[in-house]
């Protein structure tokens, strides 16, 4: 194996973590009906959106100790850890017996998300040769990506495949184990980072691992650099909080908190967690939800590709008008798609729903209560909310809570295809501007000494967004309605339009010293 092809394996090898947060991410999107019914969770219960959004809680922990973990054990070593957490986290998930043992283990898989995210790309980073570094780190989004439309196919596989609705939720989840199984193994073929061994003064595994990817000659050239940055970093002052913080660094901060709330508050965490349950909530089955899922995953991936080739050549302020204008208007699409709905139970809806529950195998009081729904007949509702008020006072809670998405669906008069067209089109605009290029704006923008701690506090600040949107995500369908929600949602795509036009430079083709001195005063 020549050095590139090595180093190329190497790299691959560790991206890997990143296809597993990605699946980890998005898995729960079809687990998520099923696992609710199991558990006896209220519609619209914010512990359904606790449930799901406790993998970023568990993120947070792991963004705040890896670090210290990969300076202390080694990049490789707490990688092997995150691919055992992600082991765990599966197999614990998938035999929960109650929503306390359900939560413990997704907050353990979100340990590995949180620490993954941040080892992977610098262990690439630490080994690849200078010339292929962007691509090689790219690898670890890219991943990220396909691990989320692999989730969504894996989702739609079993959906069609298992019958049984709570050995269908412990087995979407219970699937991560293998691939995460696997690149534990492949981790034994990785060498430690030269960087961390040159820090800990083992410089003859430094070299060895130097030479087989650098060659003999350039291998030398690269150990004397890494022991000048390593000479360089115990003189350098260490970077403060009160530093990031100071007047000068006013006109940054605004630039870096701003993209990172806007990054997530416009719902991309909500529509990739939840998103069967919102195409289910436009009038289709279980089957085409689930499908329509998958579609979103592979726009994400291709699109995630396009923005990889236009973000040097086209500029980040461009990617981020079109991104922002994108995520405003197919946001307004579906709203306006829901406000339009129409809400009816009448003679046929009644029949078809009535046969379905019975193949379903549903109790005799459940289907005593849906029975009742007869006392809405020739009534149209244009309020989602005031509809299933309704409904849920005529069937009781427990029959809600089992039935409210099939009720929905046979009630619904909408137009899916134009929610498919919307959210396809948001997972576009998103997957080429908000998504890639926040996180190079924010290494580009900070000044060299700050940038380490500064990325730190605006990736916990973004966490804490994401986590927030996707925990009131089910109470805002529930209380709200969909229509206001995504109206909520595309106007939050608007005020990042103009956030970007505000505040948001070009950082194209310039120095980090030239825009260090254009954004620090």
């Amino acid at each position: 194996m020549n050095k590139k092809t090595y180093t190329i394996f190497v790299s691959l090898v560790v991206a890997l973590g990143g296809f597993l947060l990605g699946f980890d991410s998005a898995v729960i999107s079809g687990a998520t009906p099923f696992y609710r019914e199991t558990f006896g969770l209220n519609s619209g219960s914010m512990l359904i959106g606790f449930s799901v959004s406790s993998l970023i809680l568990g993120a947070i922990m792991g963004n705040i100790v890896a670090g210290g973990l990969a300076d202390r054990f080694g990049r490789r070593r707490v990688l092997m850890f995150t691919a055992l957490l992600f082991v765990a986290s599966a197999i614990f998930t998938a035999f929960s017996f109650d929503i306390v043992s359900f939560i413990i283990a997704r907050v353990l898989g979100g340990l590995g998300v949180g620490m993954a995210i941040l080892i992977a790309p610098m262990y690439i980073a630490e080994i690849a040769p200078r010339k292929l570094r962007g691509t090689l780190v790219t690898f670890n989004q890219l991943n990220i990506v396909l691990g989320i439309s692999i989730a969504y196919f894996s989702n739609y596989y079993f959906q069609q495949t298992i019958a049984d609705p709570d050995f269908k939720w412990r087995i979407m989840l219970g699937v991560e184990a293998v691939p995460a199984i696997l690149y534990f193994s492949l981790l034994f073929f990785v060498p430690r980072s030269p960087r961390w061994l040159i820090q800990k003064g083992q410089d003859a595994e430094a070299q060895g691992v130097l030479v087989k990817i650098h060659g003999k000659e350039q291998s030398a050239i690269e150990q004397n650099e890494i022991n000048e940055s390593l000479k360089n970093e115990i003189n350098k002052e260490k970077a403060r909080w009160s530093d990031v913080f100071s007047k000068r660094m006013k006109l940054v901060l605004i630039i870096g908190f701003g993209i990172a709330f806007f990054q997530q508050i416009t719902g991309i965490n909500a529509i990739f967690y939840y998103a069967p349950m919102i195409f289910e909530m436009a009038g289709g089955g279980k089957d085409a939800a689930f499908m329509q899922a998958a579609i979103l995953g592979v726009t994400n991936v291709v699109m995630t590709v396009v923005a990889m080739f236009l973000i040097d050549r086209l500029g980040r302020k461009p990617l981020l008008y079109i991104g922002a204008a994108g995520i405003f208007i197919s946001l307004a699409i579906v709203g306006f798609s829901f406000n339009n709905a129409k809400y009816t139970i009448d003679h046929k809806s009644m029949t078809e729903l009535t046969l379905e529950l019975k193949q379903m195998g549903a109790t005799d009081i459940h289907m005593s209560n849906i029975d009742k729904l007869t006392q809405l007949k020739g009534n149209a509702f244009k309020s989602e909310v005031s509809f299933f008020s309704l409904v849920k006072q005529t069937v009781g809670v427990d029959t809600y809570n089992s039935y409210k998405e099939i009720i929905l669906k046979h009630s619904i008069s909408i137009n899916p295809v134009w929610v498919l067209i919307g959210l396809i089109m948001f997972v576009a605009s998103f997957a080429i501007s908000m998504g890639p290029v926040m996180w190079t704006l924010l290494s580009e923008i900070f000044p060299n000494k700050l940038r380490g701690l500064a990325i730190s506090i605006m990736g916990f600040w973004n966490s804490i967004v994401s986590f927030s949107v996707a925990t009131v995500f089910p109470a805002q369908l529930e209380y709200m309605g969909s229509s206001a929600t995504y109206f909520i949602y595309s106007l939050f795509g608007l005020l990042t339009l103009i956030f970007v036009w505000r505040f948001v430079p070009e950082t194209k083709g310039k120095s980090l010293e030239e825009l260090e001195a254009n954004l620090i005063k």
